[in-house]
């Protein structure tokens, strides 16, 4: 089984998914207040996506179909991507290596059943795909419960999406703000409370 990938038969619910992606991406970068330059984490279980238990059933075009909608709202806003890899490649990152241009890169290419099939359509997708094994993102999407806490900045603060399900996979949100630091005497810049700088 541990080469076994799968096909979508219905093509209609691969649009679903497409789209169910693209919505979710135009909502957190409002929610989130992304701008230029923004890291985005994304864990992905195309197997959640269409009903079934993560890593039973990888789905390269599924997780093609996430990178495309993802990446025709991030893309258009300068927004990177970093694909989280499944527990087989120790949740290492693909992400352009123009987004991380002084990162310790590891080596490592990922596969739908050695990484998954999200982290494989990025890997294959992107202009200058490079694996790392640590970042701290601005923002995340967990896709099916795969837990990307562990790439987030501190400290991560939950957003509530109006679109909370890809396909059939439970969706996610977070984004970051700065620690507040100091105690009682301590002054704050409020701008900075919803997140990090324009």
């Amino acid at each position: 089984m541990a080469g076994i990938t799968y096909e979508i038969d219905d093509k209609t619910i691969v649009e679903q998914i497409k789209s169910d992606a693209a919505n979710a991406a135009a909502e957190l970068i409002e929610a989130a207040h992304l701008k230029k330059g923004s890291i985005v984490v994304i864990g992905c279980s195309t197997s959640e996506t269409i009903g079934n238990q993560v890593g039973s059933h990888s789905v390269p075009e599924v997780g093609k179909a996430i990178f495309d909608g993802l990446q025709s709202k991030f893309s258009s806003c300068g927004i990177y991507i970093a694909a989280q890899c499944c527990e087989h490649l120790n949740r290492a990152i693909i992400i352009e290596h123009e987004a991380v241009p002084n990162a310790e890169i590891v080596n490592v290419v990922p596969q739908p059943k050695a990484g998954g099939s999200f982290a494989t359509a990025c890997y294959a997708n992107f202009k200058n795909p490079v694996a790392l094994e640590h970042i701290k993102a601005d923002a995340g999407l967990d896709i099916g419960g795969t837990l990307i806490g562990m790439h987030l900045k501190e400290v991560a603060v939950p957003v509530r999406l109006k679109q909370n399900h890809i396909g059939k996979a439970i969706l996610i949100a977070a984004r970051t703000r700065p620690k507040f630091i100091g105690g009682e005497r301590a002054h704050y810049d409020e701008s900075l409370k919803d997140g990090y700088p324009l």
